[in-house]
Parts: structure tokens; C-alpha cells; sequence
């Protein structure tokens, strides 16, 4: 019987990225995880224009403590809803992501798919306040 090697678990380490600081993405990133840390970035999204079927995750790792961590588009295209502490609250031609200091915790997540024209955002938020949304 034949054995066969591959590249999966490789393929899977490399797809799970820790970010520690400031961050604009590209589609290049499409598909990865982010793993947020303590102290609070800013994460810019590409351009929806450029980004259809772009999709990615950010998962916290250590509970927030110094900032937030915020997720950022360059116009109001944030659409979709977080359930936070068992309730759900809608993002409506939002640009920002306010992952909260102290309240978005470990296994707390966010994702976030593009069309071409929104970016499509899905999150689960065990505390109150813990995710909100904005635009300018």
C-alpha cells in the first residue's frame, strides 16, 4: 500500500495569521484567520471594487486591554449583524468595526465576505458592547 504525504498541515499554519499591529489587507489575504492580540490595532479592508469574493476571519486570542481593535472600510459598505450578548445588532452602510477594550474576548469572532460591492459582516460577541458598528 502506497503512502502519500502533503502539505496540509503547513498549508493550514500558514493560513492563521497573529496580528500586533496596524494592518491593511489585500485580496492577496483572502481566506486567512487573524488571531487578535492585547493591544488594539486598526485593520484597513481593501476596496470592495477589488475584492469580490474576498473573505476573511478575526478571532480574539487575549482579551483587549489597552484599545480597541477596529475594522475599517473607505466608505460606508459594512453590512450584516453581530450577535452580541444573546442580541443582535445590525450594521447598516457602516465603515468601521469597533472590537471593544476589555469586552471582545478570547473566542470571540468576526467575519467578514465581499461581493463586489458590500462587505458582509457575520460576528459572535459574548459580552454586552463588545462589537459595534459606526460610520463617519
Amino acid at each position: 500500500m502506497a503512502s502519500y504525504v502533503t502539505n496540509d498541515v503547513r498549508r493550514s499554519r500558514e493560513r492563521i495569521v497573529e496580528i500586533s499591529a496596524d494592518t491593511t489587507l489585500t485580496k492577496a489575504d483572502s481566506g486567512k484567520t487573524y488571531m487578535l492580540d492585547a493591544i488594539g490595532e486598526v485593520i484597513t479592508l481593501p476596496e470592495v471594487s477589488t475584492s469580490t469574493g474576498v473573505n476573511y476571519k478575526f478571532i480574539c486570542s487575549t482579551t483587549a486591554a489597552t484599545s480597541n481593535w477596529t475594522i475599517v472600510a473607505a466608505t460606508n459598505v459594512i453590512q450584516g449583524s453581530a450577535q452580541v450578548a444573546g442580541s443582535v445588532v445590525a450594521a447598516s452602510n457602516e465603515n468601521t468595526i469597533s472590537l471593544v477594550v476589555a469586552k471582545f474576548l478570547p473566542g470571540d469572532w468576526v467575519t467578514l465576505d465581499c461581493d463586489g460591492t458590500n462587505w458582509y459582516v457575520e460576528a459572535s460577541v459574548v459580552t454586552t458592547a463588545g462589537c459595534t458598528f459606526t460610520a463617519p
